[in-house]
């Protein structure tokens, strides 16, 4: 998700492919949506307020391209990764773009398993995390709460799975989000295209557009629930979770927007928020 940035571009017409059509999309993915370098301080800053020890293994469920996993081990020569998914060819795209570049050191400490996250319990680890959102792809109590049975038998004794989160009053408005990325010359686009309030299903769409007015539509889909912070509670409780902690992140107001605020990339554990427009939190569960 990004926040509201809408600039005037000049559009320009060139001979030859467009600006799209030359972009890759799974480097586009990996400049608007992750930010691996927070995720790790955080699970850093977490595991050693809850156990005083630093955390070594790491399993990235819904790995996709394995950035996570890669920046992980570069972090710590004794880390260890291990990265999951469903999808063959991103796995392979992950190996050959993010983890033979790093080098053999870090290539030797990381595992990939091409299967569904439901059916990985070994090698046991420190720390397992779904992130951006995936775990939403399960829809129902039954399937998400086995998801999280499997991810608690993953973990070693003390261990943690870590979730994001987002929600707010705007998730279940149809919009338009727009964040102009830093890292290359271009327009990331969230969308909502649908929600149903009665089965708290969202339909999500990924879009970039480039100056020279060439766009990659749909260049990701999501269809998910959108489940609340109560609900995942419930159920990672249910699945043998003995605690469950959610951290908030902080907002501030925007520069651009007296009336906008925008988030500082700052968590804290907390019991009792308001609610805004939009919102991102950490599910901490402890083993």
């Amino acid at each position: 998700m990004g926040k509201n940035k809408h600039k005037d571009k000049n559009k320009k017409k060139h001979d030859g492919p467009s600006q799209a059509e030359q972009a890759e999309l799974h480097v586009m993915y990996q400049y608007a949506v992750q930010a691996p370098e927070n995720d790790i301080e955080f699970f850093d800053k977490v595991y050693k307020e809850l156990r005083g020890k630093t955390p070594l293994s790491m399993k990235e469920d819904f790995c996709g391209t394995s950035y996570l996993s890669v920046e992980w081990c570069k972090s710590d020569p004794q880390r260890t990764a291990v990265g999951v998914d469903l999808c063959k060819d991103t796995l392979e795209w992950g190996r050959k773009r993010n983890i033979e570049p790093a080098g053999t050191d870090v290539a030797g400490r990381i595992q990939l398993i091409n299967d569904d996250v439901c059916n990985v319990t070994e090698p046991k680890v420190d720390i397992t995390c779904g992130l951006n959102f995936s775990f939403c792809i399960f829809k129902t109590r039954d399937a998400l709460r086995h998801y999280f049975e499997t991810a608690h038998a993953g973990l070693n004794e003390g261990g943690l799975l870590v979730l994001d989160m987002f929600g707010g009053t705007e998730c279940q408005d149809i919009l338009e989000e727009e964040t102009e990325m830093d890292e290359v010359d271009a327009t990331y686009i969230w969308e909502h295209a649908k929600f149903n309030p009665i089965t708290n299903e969202i339909l999500c769409h990924i879009h970039f557009e480039f100056p020279d007015g060439s766009r990659m539509d749909k260049a990701f889909s999501y269809d998910w629930r959108l489940w609340s912070l109560p609900e995942l509670r419930e159920l990672l409780e249910e699945a043998g979770f003995s605690k469950v902690r959610i951290y908030w992140e902080e907002f501030v107001d925007s520069d651009d927007d007296d009336d906008e605020l925008e988030g500082t990339g700052e968590f804290h554990e907390s019991h009792e928020e308001e609610n805004q427009e939009s919102w991102q939190a950490y599910i901490v569960a402890e083993k």
